[in-house]
């Protein structure tokens, strides 16, 4: 059986400029076996959202370090479902006080993982969480 990889999109959303962390994490995916697509730096939640769905992602990661995931994390997750993809899995990371974690999982944000996560917790729920080419299985998540 011909099977595809696991396609992820990490995204940096709003005005936040750093993206070492995010760069990090593309790196590790790909070393990982995931298909890889990096958007850069300041997109719109429009460009995140026709991006995820252009390149028929399975995972839509997300970092953030600005303090806007209250704001922009709700507005990707309204046109993912708007666009019919709600059902793409969504992780996050960045900087997220503990607050805020349970209203973002509350929207649909799958997994969150803090400063400091190994890349190695984020591949394994990757590959616990995730199946490869349908995002209709991507509703089996834990």
């Amino acid at each position: 059986m011909n099977e595809k990889n696991i396609r992820v999109l990490i995204a940096k959303p709003g005005l936040d400029g750093h993206d070492r962390g995010a760069k990090v994490i593309c790196r590790s995916l790909r070393d990982a076996g995931f298909e890889v697509i990096y958007t850069g730096l300041r997109r719109t939640p429009e460009e995140i959202v026709n991006a995820a769905i252009q390149e028929d992602v399975d995972v839509l990661g997300l970092s953030i370090l600005s303090g806007a995931h209250n704001v922009i994390f709700p507005k990707i997750m309204d046109l993912l479902k708007e666009r019919g993809a709600g059902d793409v899995a969504v992780i996050a990371g960045g900087v997220i006080p503990d607050k805020d974690i349970s209203v973002l999982e509350k929207i649909g944000i799958s997994k969150i993982f803090l400063p400091g996560s190994p890349t190695q917790k984020i591949v394994g729920w990757i590959e616990k969480n995730v199946r490869q080419g349908s995002s209709e299985k991507n509703k089996q998540i834990s």
